[in-house]
This record gives structure tokens, sequence and C-alpha cells, in this order.
């Protein structure tokens, strides 16, 4: 067995979903595992060099996860200058993006990156050129098609189980503390929009993957953004004016002729089993799917509930419903993702969650913004490039 060495600069490892997502549970749990076996003898080995700003932070980690400190750097210039370095991956802020990952293109290296690649479509659409023009790899974290409840929602879907697809209705969202009298579970620049924040931004782009991959392109867009929470106090327990939304409200037509309507909300308390949920509703059956879990009711098993707000309730609705099976194992969706891109990167295979799927996130996200703003639905142009 041949051991092929790919190093990989990761930008942002110090954040919540960079370090326990893309550093733990995937390029690290791919080295617990030996490495990605690429089944032609070959096994892939990462090799993570970590950047950042903050290089106590940086050593401190390489130090925890026993990675060699020499892959440690705060010089962004000096890593993409090095030729041994084959991907750039970047979970920073949002703000700086896109500069960022101009620079590496530039440097002729892979990318993959959290979202949204830019803070405009303007911006996402020239790093998809810059891109395809330099003929590098690039790919955009999709993650939330790759969890468990929304792969046997995949399932449901390509089984045919819900006829025509009629209607899709998602909530999404958790309190998140303003940090006064308990600690925020958010960095405070989520909720300045000057620094990139907010939640349309944050998960319009998440909507749009999930919608377009699932049940067809998103042909037009109708929301109301939301600022509910407009104080909120910082990591050094300073007050700040929150100037991005926390909130929005958003129905999306779909090319299907089907209609989506998504509440996300960072201002909402969980009463669900989850904390996303989408319910889908067909003329055959219907679904509930979760981030681990999915519960359906077919048509021949649907119950003929009676309105009548004089009695009690005496039958529980969810007890009505029947879990779809596993059916097999599902690996961290992270994980799942970064091995398809490496072996993208490594045997040139098949891969479309690309910089332009990325930029199709902005565009929803944008078109929701300006949406909400001037109080008027806006069309969804396919994008090319």
């Amino acid at each position: 067995m041949t051991r092929k060495t790919v190093r990989i600069a990761m930008n942002g490892v110090t954040g919540r979903m960079g370090y326990r997502q893309h550093l733990v549970r995937s390029i690290l749990a791919l080295r617990e595992q030996g490495g990605l076996d690429l089944g032609n003898g070959t096994v892939l080995w990462p090799e993570p060099v970590l950047v950042g700003r903050r290089e106590y932070a940086l050593r401190e980690l390489a130090e925890r996860h026993g990675l060699d400190q020499a892959n440690v750097s705060t010089d962004i210039d000096a890593v993409l200058a090095d030729d041994s370095v084959d991907i750039f991956f970047d979970a920073a802020m949002t703000s700086t993006r896109e500069d960022i990952l101009k620079k590496a293109i530039a440097a002729g290296k892979h990318i993959y990156t959290e979202k949204p690649t830019a803070t405009s479509l303007e911006g996402a659409l020239e790093l998809a050129r810059l891109a395809k023009e330099a003929g590098i790899k690039h790919g955009v974290v999709q993650d939330k098609i790759f969890l468990p409840g929304l792969l046997k929602l995949k399932r449901l879907i390509d089984g045919g189980f819900f006829g025509r697809i009629l209607s899709v209705r998602g909530e999404f969202g958790y309190w998140v503390f303003e940090g006064d009298w308990q600690e925020a579970q958010r960095p405070s620049w989520n909720y300045r929009a000057e620094d990139g924040g907010g939640i349309v931004v944050d998960m319009f782009p998440h909507w749009e993957y999930v919608l377009h991959e699932l049940f067809g392109r998103v042909k037009s867009v109708t929301s109301l953004v939301s600022t509910h929470i407009p104080q909120r106090w910082d990591e050094q327990s300073k007050p700040y004016d929150a100037t991005a939304d926390d909130a929005a409200y958003g129905i999306f037509e779909l090319e299907s002729g089907a209609v989506a309507q998504i509440n996300s909300s960072w201002a909402v308390r969980v009463n669900r089993d989850e904390l996303v949920e989408f319910q889908v509703d067909g003329t055959e059956g219907s679904a509930v799917a979760g981030l681990r879990n999915c519960r359906v009711q077919h048509r021949s098993a649907t119950p003929k509930p009676v309105w009548n707000p004089d009695i009690p309730v005496t039958e529980s609705f969810r007890d009505q419903w029947q879990e779809v099976p596993d059916n097999g194992e599902f690996d961290n969706g992270f994980k799942v993702q970064w091995e398809l891109f490496l072996r993208h990167v490594v045997l040139d295979e098949p891969y479309h969650w690309d910089l332009l799927a990325g930029a199709r996130g902005v565009q929803l996200a944008e078109l929701g913004l300006k949406s909400s703003a001037e109080g008027r639905r806006y069309d969804v142009p396919e994008l090319n490039l």
C-alpha cells in the first residue's frame, strides 16, 4: 500500500466549527483511521497546516493533538507561497474570506471553504471564475445534505415515496444567549453586519443547497428579516449594538412548483425534536426529517383528525408516524464531504459542490435581504459562468 501525503492549510481552526467539525472530526478522524483508502493501492494521508492570527492558540491545538509544531503559522502569504501545500481551507470570518481565497487561487492552491464564499454575489461569482481560469479544484462545504436525517429523506424522494411533492416546511434555530448573564454560544461578529454577520447570510446558503439538491432549483424568494435582540454582549462582556438580523422568515418557490417555507432564528426556544426539522408533504405521503432522524406517514395510513375545540385531544399525533430505519452506518457529514473533495483533488472524481454552487447560496441570501428591505418577491435567476 502506497501512502500519498496531501498538505492542507487550514485557516480558522481556532473557531468552533473549524476546530470541532473540520479539524477534529474530519481531518484528524481520517488520520486516526489510518488515512483515506483511495481504492487503488494508495492511502491518502492528510497533513494539516494550522493557520490563523493567534499563534499561541494554534500551538496549543498542535500540542493537544500531537501535530508537528512546524506546521503552525500566522503568515498566510508564506503558507500560500509554500509549494508543498496542496489545498487551502478557510473557516475564518466571512468578511475576510473573499480576499484570502483570491490569494489562494492566485497561488495555485486547490480551494475548500466554508460558506458564504463572499459577501456579495459579484464577489462569489468572481471567485468561481478565477478558480475556473486557474484550473484548480474547488469545493464549498454543504454539510446538511450529508447528515443522516436528510440522507433518509433523499432515499424517500428517490424511491418515489411522496408522489408529487407539494410543500416543504423548515424550522431552524435556538436561543442564543445575549451574553450579559449567560455566555453567548456564538461569536459576537455574527451579530454585526459590518463584520459579515447575520442569520440570512449564514443560513440562506444552507437552505439554497438543501432545496436545490433535494427538491429542485429555487425560482423565487420572499422574505422578512428582523433583529429581535438589538443589544448583545461580546466576548469581553462589553455591550454592543446588534446591527445584523437574528431571524428570517422565508418563502421559496421551487422550479417543480412546490413551495418551501423556512423559519430561521437565533431568538427562538426549541420545542421540537431537533434543532432543525423539515416537513415534506406530498400527494402519497409525508415525512419529517431532522439532523439524524426521519419519520413518515403514508397516504394509506393517514388518520382522519376531527377539529373540535370543545374537547381535549385524546390521541398523540406524533405516535401516528413511523420511524425510517438507518439501514446502514452514517459517518460525520463534514468528514464525508471532505473525503469526496480529497478524492476529487487526487483522483479527479466528479464533484459538483463547487464555488458556483457556493455563489448560488450568496445569491439567495442577497435576494432574501433585498426582498425584506423592499417588501417584494424576487425571482432567482439561474447562474452560469
